[in-house]
């Protein structure tokens, strides 16, 4: 008689379980593109960052300039997002770009920014009360 017993446990499943969708894909509307690069890099709430975006470029230049490259591109994630968050297209570009350069990663993000930075915006008015 074996003390392990194969293949008796079932596997129990859940009942009536209702797939949920964030606000984030509610305002994507289907768009899976956009919403895959805004899960990616934007911050749900960056009034928590602790950091000013000019802060984190300075930081994220310095470290290049170290030839620390890792951190580099985590600084950089940072002020890409915090440039979603001001809504700035162009700074969006300019950060992300810089990552996707040091890390050789894709950055969806930059396949349609203005779109995606669009759409954040409005996440953010409508769920983020000052």
């Amino acid at each position: 008689m074996s003390l392990w017993k194969h293949g008796d446990k079932k596997e129990e499943k859940p009942v009536g379980v209702i797939a949920r969708t964030s606000e984030l894909e509610q305002i994507c509307e289907g768009d899976k593109e956009t919403y895959e690069a805004l899960i990616q890099t934007m911050f749900l709430d960056p009034r928590k960052i602790g950091t000013s975006i000019k802060d984190a470029a300075d930081n994220a230049k310095k470290l290049e300039k170290e030839k620390n490259p890792a951190k580099a591109r985590i600084w950089y994630d940072v002020a890409g997002g915090l440039a979603i968050y001001q809504g700035n297209v162009k700074k969006v570009v300019e950060f992300f770009g810089e990552s996707q350069r040091i890390s050789k990663m894709p950055y969806p993000i930059l396949k349609n920014t203005e779109k995606a930075v669009a759409k954040a915006q409005e996440y953010y008015k409508r769920y983020l009360k000052d």
